[in-house]
């Protein structure tokens, strides 16, 4: 079993894989030294044709959350790939991102991060993308037409000062979605003015983008 140290860096561990199997990861992680984790439901993507023309290409997913000493990543993740085959198409997809800071968790607390000498050159950003409901997969489509080979979209809700509507003197919060894209750090650029352009995300209240490094992949191709 792989043990956490108290006062380390940590990075932020998701696992994308199909409806159902989230349990089983987390259960697997625990036993592997993760104090525990955050399971979030969403939609993904498959690039098919054919499951386009049945209807059937778009799934539902389980996006796990895990903070993870980063010593134990590649570890972890390496077992994780192996034990439920993230080597095989469609099977999973895992990767890492630093952390800042941890507040809430006492079992894990980070040393203030050091951001001089970076860990080499990035493959891969992570680029989230938040709109409104029944927006995310315009996102999506836009992101693949611009190279994109797919995306997760998460449900959520937000408000703020452009997005609050008012009935009746009651002020609602909107539904949104947050899309997850995946793209080679030569293409991100692209795909976000893409996104920009088509979703108009410069306006007010039409949504957010940020991105992020990615440290560490599995189950990419």
């Amino acid at each position: 079993m792989i043990k956490m140290n108290i006062h380390s860096n940590y990075e932020l561990l998701y696992i994308i894989v199909a409806y159902g199997k989230g349990s089983s990861i987390l259960q697997f992680a625990k036993k592997n030294g993760v104090s525990g984790g955050t399971v979030l439901f969403g939609t993904g993507t498959v690039v098919s044709p054919l499951l386009e023309l049945l209807d059937l290409s778009d799934t539902r997913k389980e996006i796990l959350l895990m903070a993870c000493e980063s010593q134990m990543i590649s570890s972890l993740s390496k077992r994780i790939s192996e034990k439920f085959k993230f080597h095989k198409k469609h099977h999973g997809i895992a990767f890492s991102i630093p952390i800042t800071n941890i507040l809430g968790a006492h079992s894990c607390q980070c040393e203030p991060s050091n951001t001089e000498g970076g860990q080499g050159d990035k493959m891969y950003n992570a680029v989230f993308v938040i709109v409104d409901k029944g927006k995310g997969n315009l996102v999506v489509d836009t992101a693949r037409d611009s190279g994109s080979k797919g995306a997760t979209i998460i449900n959520g809700r937000g408000s703020g000062v452009h997005e609050s509507n008012v009935v009746f003197g009651m002020d609602i919060e909107p539904e949104k979605e947050l899309v997850l894209i995946l793209s080679k750090v030569d293409t991100t650029d692209k795909i976000v003015d893409a996104i920009r352009l088509a979703h108009k995300i410069d306006e007010p209240g039409n949504g957010i983008i940020f991105i992020q490094d990615v440290n560490k992949t599995f189950g990419l191709y």
